[in-house]
């Protein structure tokens, strides 16, 4: 018998019709939930959005507007005078348009340069007195020339701490140039074996061989005593100060460091190029064709460096001896320090990049500037001469450190050089907490600028003669010269002074007493005038010099 079993819905239609509701009611509901809890996470959300907009919204408009008024209204309570603020650019692009006005009118070589380096910082200074302040963006920036401040500045290096350089800038001349504080003293202990007196002494026959190669190359240019030949002199001696890098930094390994150099070269435009454009941050990020080639440089003098590093490095450890060059020196000192607090790799790398930049910067402007001023200066160019013959003897003489640095006409020269074309335009220092300098109190967030082109030709330092060439004024020696004042920097000043000064100003002797013993030279009618930062003070158009065998 087959037993039928039936629910109570099956029986009463009205109860399923109910059920069916009730489970509608029940999904419906839970939609309900899930439609209110996706509501409540999207208004959380927006919220969140909001109030990190707002946020940002703040800082944008605190660091663009309300810091740096704040800022401004310390200051000129205090009695400064500043240009008046352009939100974010501040006065970047009114001293960049003045620049490109001065750089478009030519000048004599007895002219004033300083319009071209610093134009808006001269404006200032002849109309507001010695301390002043202008706009990096929306950081004001104090100008100070009092040799008092100058030297306070300088010697406080924990409180005058060296400001943050653009960052691709740093990829030129980062390492010691760049560091602050411990780390600076650190490396600095490091690297100082590398150019201790001893050391540098070592440095004289490659200084001699590339400087008698160029001369050699330079001889063969000018047929005979009655032929003179006109000669651009700055790319030659460009390649001249690099070749000399090269071999004293890396020894056996120069051709390495030759690729370096041009490697560098390229680098240099391409930065120089960036800095002609507005700063924005985080630009250098985007894949332009100029970013893409930097980045392509970078890794490449990376590897070519880590390779020479690793060589230096598995030669010390089959026991070769150590080389006597700046790398094989540096290397050997970081061992000494590695115990309790040495270099990585990559921060030797980044002191190979600045003895290769810095090193090679800041001869080959001194050389150049020295030769165009003694063509238009003959008698100090004579001068030079009879002190070199005198000193060393003829062309078939080869000098070493002793008779060097006993050509005191030549050091008298080079110093008023520098006076007048300092390799850097002007120097600059970070406040990060409130400082007194002098009667002045300076709040956190600002820079201090140390103007060394304004400085170096102010009159009330150095005379009413301050903008001639008058290297006589070095005769007895700096201090006499400066009056016991921090007044004359090129290299920097106090503690961090720069670490190549002996090496750089060796060097440049060497160069200059083989082309006077050789030559004579005078301007090109070509020659045109025009000295221009391109992180250091370059000539704009080469130094075309007509050369004279002797």
């Amino acid at each position: 018998m087959e037993t039928t079993f039936t629910t109570s819905t099956d029986k009463d239609p009205l109860a399923a019709k109910d059920l069916h509701c009730k489970a509608q009611l029940i999904e419906e509901t839970k939609k309900g939930s899930e439609l209110e809890m996706s509501f409540s996470v999207v208004a959380a959300l927006v919220v969140v959005a909001a109030a990190a907009a707002s946020l940002w919204t703040w800082r944008i408009v605190k660091y663009v507007w309300i810091k740096p008024k704040m800022l401004e209204s310390h200051l000129r309570r205090q009695g400064l005078a500043g240009t008046p603020y352009t939100p974010l650019v501040g006065d970047i692009k009114r001293n960049v348009d003045m620049m490109m006005e001065a750089r478009s009118k030519l000048i004599n070589i007895t002219d004033d340069i300083t319009p071209r380096l610093l134009p808006l910082a001269l404006k200032m200074f002849n109309s507001h007195g010695r301390s002043f302040f202008i706009w990096i963006g929306p950081v004001p920036a104090i100008m100070i020339t009092n040799p008092e401040q100058i030297k306070e500045v300088f010697n406080k290096i924990y409180d005058f701490e060296k400001a943050a350089t653009f960052p691709l800038f740093r990829l030129l001349a980062g390492g010691l140039a760049s560091y602050k504080g411990d780390k600076w003293a650190n490396h600095r202990r490091i690297i100082n074996p590398a150019f201790h007196q001893e050391k540098i002494k070592n440095m004289v026959p490659p200084f001699y061989n590339c400087c008698s190669e160029v001369v050699c190359q330079w001889e063969k240019l000018v047929p005979d005593k009655e032929t003179p030949c006109e000669v651009d002199v700055w790319p030659w001696l460009v390649n001249l100060t690099a070749d000399v890098i090269s071999h004293t930094a890396f020894g056996s390994s120069y051709k390495e460091g030759q690729r370096i150099f041009q490697l560098q070269g390229e680098l240099a435009e391409l930065v120089a190029q960036a800095f002609k454009k507005s700063y924005i941050p985080g630009l250098r990020f985007y894949p332009t064709k100029s970013n893409r080639r930097i980045k392509v440089i970078d890794r490449e003098i990376d590897t070519i460096l880590r390779g020479l590093v690793s060589k230096r490095e598995k030669a010390k450890e089959a026991g070769e001896a150590v080389n006597n060059d700046l790398l094989g020196i540096l290397l050997e000192s970081n061992s000494e320090e590695s115990q309790r607090n040495g270099m990585s790799v990559e921060e030797v790398m980044k002191e190979c990049k600045l003895f290769y930049f810095a090193g090679q910067e800041t001869t080959s402007v001194l050389l150049v500037w020295t030769m165009v001023l003694l063509s238009y200066h003959q008698d100090w160019q004579v001068k030079a001469r009879e002190e070199v013959m005198q000193t060393l003897g003829g062309n078939n003489t080869k000098p070493d450190i002793d008779s060097l640095s006993n050509l005191k006409v030549m050091t008298m020269i080079f110093n008023e050089v520098l006076r007048l074309y300092p390799p850097v335009a002007q120097l600059k220092r970070a406040v990060n907490k409130e400082m007194k300098l002098g009667e002045l109190t300076l709040p956190a967030g600002v820079q201090v600028y140390i103007p060394t082109a304004l400085v170096h030709r102010d009159p009330e330092l150095w005379g009413d003669d301050a903008a001639e060439f008058n290297p006589e004024r070095f005769r007895d020696g700096l201090s006499k010269a400066t009056k016991n004042q921090v007044s004359f920097f090129p290299f920097g000043w106090g503690p961090r002074i720069c670490i190549g000064q002996s090496f750089a100003l060796l060097e440049a002797k060497m160069a200059m007493a083989l082309i006077l013993q050789r030559f004579s030279f005078e301007l090109s009618p070509s020659y045109v005038h025009a000295p221009q930062t391109v992180m250091t003070t370059r000539p704009q158009f080469g130094a075309h010099l007509i050369l004279h065998k002797l």
